[in-house]
């Protein structure tokens, strides 16, 4: 039975301009994984191609160069002397083809809809308040003024569309007045939306503002009964969650004194201890984590990972998004009282930090979301050849990256291609041919061709950067983890090397 429900139709006091669509969502994940894989070369048997043959290295250590040394993107240069061939590109045949597919676009994760039951739906919600800034304060004031501007109008949130599913943690953010404590207070059912609708289900426990609900002359004991008779809970509830609220709240020594005479942080230790033991289905939490000390805010994140595993719904506004990044399923982005972002919390704590300036604009974007994205990639001793992880000493290697251009991408792309070993220092480089390539929208693919690989020993993954030919601006990059080994004449190390060893003196 829904603990909260209200309804209220549209009224014509309702914002310019017309709804406006929910924002999509992006996938929850997905994102490629990162970290050195690698093989151990005292496994590798040059006669086979079986991936299971494939083990861990021991690579030598390697010196990576000074950051003056190194491109746009934070790679080393490996130069003229580590590419393979001229000037780093693939030798012989023809470096960066393009191989069109006809192949549609599968459905990303994401775009299905969730078959989670929806907890939290707003549609259309609008909030309205009024400003007076020359409120008459006199009776005669009052007289003079008669059938004067009521006052201006101030919309806090336009057309607002939210829809949140049982046991997701979802973070409200924006600047300071983009509507996020009002929109939380909105769907808490403390504040009453000038339009829309707005349905909570299940059990609500709220955190929105410091010491809401307490009464500063009431010792803390009995803010401990007032707040949680406030949340639902029964006198006979209280008895018996009481120890535990107290111990959680760490403050079992001022338990008897008045509240108006505890710190901000003692006045949110005690209201988010009586909030998590309401035993919520939904919890709303409004900034009030980043008061406590850093013990309390560990135990409190613990608490709320608690709740995320017990499948609890969790809707909370902070400032952090690092915080959002770490504990969110979904972001929710607001500004200036609209809905501008709904999904991704990587994609949104970037684009927020953009618009705060904290950010440059420019750079490349996580490879799920880019307008070209690197979706796979193979290795083979053609191109479109039997697919192979395991080479020797001169043999020939093609690497194919698989493309997917949607609407919206550069004219013309350009590829770097790193090959890197362990901690991802790049062993050679390859790049697609002065220019960039004209890809249209569709799924392509891009084959470098080396014709002999140099004498190496070790598993090897591929990076690879995508920027626009024409601006040189990022679009974005992707490391990928599949992996091919090369099985050199060498007993250890990277690469053989000639030497001499004599004794002397």
């Amino acid at each position: 039975m829904a603990r909260h429900s209200s309804a209220y139709q549209r009224a014509a006091a309702s914002p310019p301009g017309g709804r406006r669509p929910a924002a999509r969502r992006g996938p929850g994940d997905g994102a490629a994984p990162v970290g050195p894989a690698a093989l151990d070369p005292t496994t590798l048997d040059p006669t086979t191609r079986d991936p299971t043959t494939l083990a861990p290295p021991s690579y030598p250590s390697v010196a990576v160069p000074p950051p003056d040394q190194l491109d746009p993107w934070g790679v080393p240069c490996a130069g003229d002397s580590a590419g393979v061939g001229d000037g780093g590109a693939a030798p012989g045949g023809v470096p960066g083809a393009v191989v069109p597919l006809d192949v549609p676009r599968p459905i990303e994760a994401g775009e299905a809809d969730s078959a989670s039951a929806v907890v939290i739906q707003a549609t259309g919600v609008s909030k309205r308040f009024v400003s007076y800034s020359n409120r008459a304060t006199s009776l005669k004031e009052r007289f003079v003024r008669r059938g004067g501007p009521a006052g201006d109008d101030f919309w806090a949130l336009r057309d607002v569309d939210v829809t949140i599913g049982r046991g997701q943690t979802v973070g409200l953010a924006g600047a300071n007045g983009s509507g996020k404590s009002t929109l939380l207070k909105v769907l808490a059912g403390i504040l009453r939306p000038t339009s829309g609708e707005v349905s909570v289900q299940g059990r609500i426990a709220s955190l929105l503002e410091l010491g809401a609900g307490f009464n500063g002359e009431l010792s803390g004991r009995d803010n401990v009964y007032l707040n949680a008779s406030l949340l639902g809970l029964s006198k006979r509830e209280i008895d018996r969650l009481f120890d535990s609220i107290v111990d959680f709240s760490e403050l079992r020594h001022k338990i008897d004194d008045d509240v108006k005479h505890y710190s901000s942080g003692q006045y949110v230790r005690l209201g988010f201890a009586v909030a998590v033991h309401v035993d919520p289905d939904v919890l709303l939490v409004d900034e009030v984590l980043a008061v406590g000390d850093e013990a309390f805010q560990r135990k409190c994140l613990a608490k709320i990972a608690e709740f995320r595993a017990q499948g609890r719904t969790i809707l909370f506004v902070t400032h952090s998004l690092d915080l959002i990044e770490n504990m969110c399923d979904r972001i929710l982005v607001l500004e200036s009282g609209s809905l501008i972002y709904d999904g991704n919390p990587a994609v949104g704590t970037k684009l927020l930090r953009q618009k705060l300036g904290s950010l440059s604009a420019e750079g490349p974007v996580s490879w799920e979301y880019a307008t070209v994205r690197p979706q796979s990639v193979a290795f083979s001793l053609d191109p479109g050849g039997l697919p192979m992880v395991q080479y020797d000493p001169g043999e020939r290697l093609t690497v194919s990256v698989e493309l997917d251009v949607t609407e919206g991408a550069p004219e013309r792309i350009y590829l770097h291609t790193y090959i890197v070993g362990q901690s991802e220092v790049p062993i050679w480089m390859m790049e697609t041919p002065p220019g960039g390539l004209s890809v249209g929208p569709g799924r392509h693919i891009v084959d470098f061709s080396i014709p002999h690989l140099p004498e190496l020993l070790g598993a090897f993954a591929v990076k690879v950067h995508v920027s626009d030919a024409i601006s040189g601006a990022p679009v974005t990059t992707r490391r990928f983890e599949e992996l091919f080994g090369v099985s050199g004449p060498q007993a250890d190390g990277l690469l053989k090397v000639d030497y001499e060893a004599r004794l002397r003196g």
